[in-house]
């Protein structure tokens, strides 16, 4: 199962950057920009399907697997989780503000990931965040070489900002939608 959530972070990861580099040349090359708008059609369910295979990744790696989450873990578990439902609500409701509620998790959720995934690495940078409980610098598993339960996390919020956040390029005579 390791490898199999591994690869659905690295293709989330790897989606992230493809969409933000097409929007990126989006103005200037025409298939880049048929992929945005195509992309941002749906953008509010891929969103919500990320958010939603990574909480339930993450129960099944606490609950099957009998991984014990640290601090860390759950702090990161506090930002992804409640996304599932909020992004769901978006989608259903075709609210393209829902990118304004998810925010505040998705910035504290990779700022977490983020250094969650570091102190992984080098654990002497580690501030203690995890004195009680498993340590927050042990790795339960590191898939092709980089892939943590940390990484997973961080792949996971940078792909939701995308999808929420990259939208088309306007056209000419339109304004881009909030």
């Amino acid at each position: 199962m390791e490898s199999f959530t591994s690869l659905l972070a690295i293709i989330a990861a790897s989606g992230a950057i493809v969409l933000v580099f097409a929007r990126a040349v989006a103005s200037s090359w025409t298939p880049a920009a048929d992929f945005v708008r195509s992309v941002h059609a749906v953008s509010s369910w891929l969103a919500w399907l990320v958010a939603a295979v990574a909480t339930a990744g993450s129960l099944y790696f606490s609950e099957v697997a009998d991984y014990v989450p640290c601090r860390l873990c759950w702090f990161q578990r506090i930002c992804m989780y409640p996304l599932a439902g909020i992004l769901l609500v978006g989608a259903l409701r075709r609210d393209r503000g829902v990118r304004w509620y998810a925010l505040p998790l998705l910035l504290a959720g990779a700022a977490l990931s983020s250094y969650h995934y570091l102190i992984e690495w080098r654990p002497s940078l580690d501030g203690g965040a995890c004195t009680v409980g498993p340590s927050c610098t042990d790795v339960w598993f590191r898939s092709y070489g980089f892939v943590t339960l940390a990484f997973m996390a961080l792949a996971g919020f940078v792909a939701i900002a995308a999808l929420l956040f990259v939208t088309p390029v306007a056209d000419r005579g339109h304004t881009r939608e909030d």
